[in-house]
């Protein structure tokens, strides 16, 4: 039996966001219903589910894509899930500068000023 786009969504969720899978989805709830319902069918089960690049592309395209649109909430959490797929700090930091002749150098220099940030939380969690 194949998955359905709301269980292979909702794995991917889980695989990007780990411990937070829920944040994603149901922030918006209140305000916004059915919100988390679109994130997890359509951007995690249509888009990132689909044949013809691994999820880890993926995951790395969404990280150079925010970080130019200077989204850092959002930014964040991918960053996380670039890690957790198995990307290297520096493979993500050298997609970041790419981010600079594309996307402009503030957005560039935000996006890596969040990911430091990020590491240096990450860091500073005791293990």
């Amino acid at each position: 039996m194949s998955e359905t786009r709301q269980e292979r969504g909702q794995r991917i969720v889980e695989t990007i966001a780990g411990e937070q899978s829920t944040a994603p989805l149901s922030d918006w709830e209140e305000t916004a219903p059915g919100m988390g319902a679109l994130i997890r069918d359509f951007i995690a089960g249509d888009v990132l589910g689909r044949d013809g690049l691994d999820l880890k592309t993926r995951q790395l395209l969404t990280v150079v894509m925010l970080a130019a649109l200077r989204a850092p909430d959002e930014l964040t959490m991918h960053l996380q899930g670039a890690l957790r797929l198995g990307w290297s700090q520096r493979e993500i930091g050298e997609a970041l500068i790419q981010v600079a002749p594309f996307g402009g150098f503030p957005a560039a220099l935000e996006a890596l000023k969040t990911f430091n940030q990020l590491l240096t939380d990450t860091a500073a969690k005791p293990h």
